[in-house]
């Protein structure tokens, strides 16, 4: 039985200029121990994904439409403010793209990191107080006991998003949920971050959902990757699956986006177009105005999440039919 199982999530936000659908119905299942790759271009619906299981949506102009995410018997999609409270911040955690804005300036770090700990475990301040200096050094944070009295802005960035990794991981949640943890950062920092991650989740035991728009970062990092393109998944498989036979266009374009993928002396490859208006409707396949291997009835149908193989499914009409 899997760890969290999510099935038809639908995110819309309600504008005076439409309706924007942000998640369009996303299923899948993250198992214990697990980690799970949610990839695409800004605005595919990978964050909204997981601030919808976070129960962070904004509402409004956010809607939840319709859909369910079973952890432990919970639906966290539906369940009540006092169950969403136990939850969160204890059993499922999350790391947010930006620590600056994520931290509060007026508060000393020792505040904020020690704060699930006195809402969820009711411990004493001084008991709070010594996991969060053994956790600020795990993470690998120098002269602990006196960064704990610092203020946000006296971190460097890679710092802050050290004490983000150290708030979300505090309570030892069951599933850790990181949000473009790196992307603010250096190649050097961003693979010392990358690896803290690995490290802890296989001390912890506790399932990953790693999202980024970087389809290197999670080669060495996800067990299973999905694909996101206006607010679907277009293709899911293995790590070793995906990076070998991506079946999905766009799956085959964002490869061939890595730099380091691509020959000496060529100019980089980019994705012709801009991703669709999802406030606008769209009978066929959203990828299609911008697919080299698009046909009329590519504009016509809209295609389902179909296996491919016995690890990898693709929700694109041309390769369900053999075609290409």
């Amino acid at each position: 039985m899997p760890l969290l199982e999510v099935t038809d999530l639908r995110t819309s936000f309600h504008t005076r200029n439409g309706v924007y659908r942000a998640v369009d119905g996303v299923s899948f299942t993250l198992a214990k121990g697990e980690t799970l790759g949610l990839v695409g271009e800004s605005g595919s619906g990978k964050s909204v994904t997981c601030y919808s299981l976070m129960g962070l949506v904004p509402q409004p102009p956010g809607r939840i439409e319709s859909g369910t995410a079973m952890f432990d018997g919970t639906d966290l999609l539906h369940c009540s403010p006092a169950q969403a409270r136990a939850i969160r911040g204890k059993r499922l955690a999350m790391i947010f793209q930006d620590p600056m804005t994520s931290l509060n300036p007026y508060l000393r770090i020792a505040d904020q990191l020690i704060e699930p700990l006195l809402i969820h475990e009711k411990i004493s301040r001084p008991a709070a107080l010594a996991r969060g200096l053994a956790m600020l050094e795990a993470v690998g944070i120098n002269d602990a006991a006196q960064r704990l009295q610092a203020y946000p802005h006296e971190f460097s960035g890679g710092m802050r998003q050290r004490v983000m990794i150290a708030m979300a991981l505090i309570t030892r949640p069951e599933i850790l949920i990181a949000d473009e943890p790196t992307t603010a950062l250096d190649v050097t920092v961003q693979a010392q971050i990358l690896e803290l991650i690995k490290k802890l989740q296989q001390e912890f035991q506790m399932a990953v959902i790693f999202v980024t728009h970087d389809l290197g970062v999670v080669s060495g990092l996800c067990d299973r990757v999905q694909v996101m393109y206006a607010g679907r998944i277009v293709e899911t498989a293995d790590t070793r699956t995906l990076f070998r036979a991506p079946r999905h266009p766009y799956t085959q374009a964002l490869q061939r986006s890595i730099p380091s993928l691509q020959p000496k002396g060529r100019d980089l490859y980019t994705i012709p177009g801009l991703p669709p208006d999802l406030s606008k409707p769209n009978a066929g396949c959203a990828f299609a105005d911008r697919c080299a291997a698009v046909t009329d009835r590519c504009h016509a149908t809209a295609p389902g999440l179909l296996p491919v193989s016995a690890t990898q499914a693709t929700a694109c009409l041309r390769v369900q039919a053999q075609e290409i």
